[in-house]
C-alpha cells in the first residue's frame, strides 16, 4: 500500500503510488505507525532533488523528517515549499534573486535570508488558527490573464497550472490535456503572492514531462 507522502498543490499529503520528480520536507509529521498526524512542524517547507550526494534514506524512520515527494517544483511551490540551499543551490538562488526582485514591497533591499523567506511563505501559504489542525490553505484571488507561467489555480474545484495560453489539469501521474485558458475574471490562487511574484519576476519552474505533451 502506498504512503501517505505525496504533496498536492493544494498543501495535501495524498497516499498515491505515482511517481514524481522532487522530495522535500516540512519536519517529522509521522507517528509511530507511519500515519501522517500534521501538517508540519516547522517553517522551514523546502524541495529537494530526489538524489544528493548518494544518501540512502529508509522512509519514514522514527525520529526523522517525513519524505514527502512532488510531481514536479511547480506543484510544491504552489503547496508552499522553496528551493533547498544543500542540494539544490543554484535553483534556490534563482529564486531568491527572483523573489527579491519581485518583492520589492517587502522591503527587504538586496538580500534576504532563507529563513525571512519562510517566514513570509509560512504567513501566505496557511490560514490563521491557534491549532495546526484547525489551519487551512490559503488563497488569493487574482485575475487569470495576469498570472504568470508555473502559477496554480483553482477553477471548477481543480487544481489547474497556467502554463502559456493554457491551463494544465492536475493529477498525481501528472498533467492531463491542455485546455485554452477561460475568458475568466478573477480566480483562486493556491501558489502563494511571494511566489507568484518570483514566477514574474523570471524564475521558471522544472514541470513534469506531461506538461510538454
Amino acid at each position: 500500500m502506498p504512503r501517505q507522502n505525496r504533496v498536492m498543490p493544494t498543501g495535501e499529503i495524498i497516499a498515491t503510488s505515482a511517481r514524481g520528480l522532487f522530495m522535500g520536507n516540512r519536519g517529522i509529521l509521522h507517528n509511530a505507525e507511519q500515519e501522517v498526524v500534521r501538517s508540519y512542524a516547522h517553517k522551514m517547507w523546502i524541495i529537494c532533488q530526489l538524489n544528493f550526494k548518494g544518501r540512502r534514506r529508509k522512509l519514514m524512520q522514527p525520529g526523522r523528517y517525513t519524505e514527502l515527494f512532488f510531481l514536479d517544483e511547480a506543484t510544491a511551490l504552489a503547496a508552499g515549499h522553496r528551493p533547498c540551499f544543500e542540494c539544490r543551490r543554484s535553483a534556490a538562488e534563482q529564486f531568491r534573486d527572483a523573489w527579491l526582485a519581485g518583492n520589492t514591497h517587502l522591503n527587504f533591499g538586496n538580500s534576504v535570508k532563507s529563513a525571512e523567506i519562510d517566514a513570509v511563505l509560512h504567513g501566505e501559504r496557511l490560514t490563521g488558527g491557534y491549532y495546526k489542525r484547525d489551519k487551512r490553505k490559503r488563497t488569493c484571488t487574482a485575475v487569470l490573464n495576469t498570472l504568470p507561467n508555473g502559477t496554480f489555480i483553482l477553477w471548477q474545484e481543480r487544481p489547474y497550472l497556467v502554463w502559456q495560453d493554457a491551463l494544465l489539469p492536475w493529477m498525481p501521474a501528472g498533467y492531463q490535456p491542455a485546455i485554452p485558458r477561460p475568458k475568466a475574471d478573477h480566480v483562486a490562487v493556491l501558489t502563494p503572492p511571494s511566489t507568484v511574484a518570483a514566477l514574474a519576476a523570471g524564475y521558471t519552474p522544472r514541470l513534469h514531462d506531461t506538461a510538454q505533451s
